[in-house]
């Protein structure tokens, strides 16, 4: 992993379709991988970060909706602990499987 980019998730909950959809291309856009239904993880450098947060920020209803970003260390990813179908292992790329297995 480049030292200029952090590890990041992105969990959310929309109420409404069509700005899910527009958040949800916006994580992409910024190169995050799903690994749930609304949950993205991968890495990303700050200004592509700090572009995604204006950009969700302004399309998502703040009395209704919530979005979290929470930018993680390595070190810290890999004490993350997980049972079952913890990530759909299609959706993610092999630097972020690097990471979790």
């Amino acid at each position: 992993m480049k030292t200029t980019e952090q590890l990041v998730w992105v969990i959310y909950d929309i109420s409404k379709d069509k700005t899910r959809n527009k958040v949800i291309k916006a994580t992409e856009e910024a190169g995050l991988y799903r690994v749930q239904k609304s949950v993205f993880l991968g890495t990303i450098n700050r200004t592509k970060l700090d572009e995604m947060v204006m950009k969700v920020k302004d399309l998502i209803n703040e009395e209704t909706d919530s979005v979290y970003i929470f930018p993680m260390c390595e070190v810290d990813f890999k004490k993350v602990i997980t049972a079952g179908q913890a990530f759909d292992k299609k959706l993610v790329t092999d630097e972020v499987k690097a990471l979790i297995y």
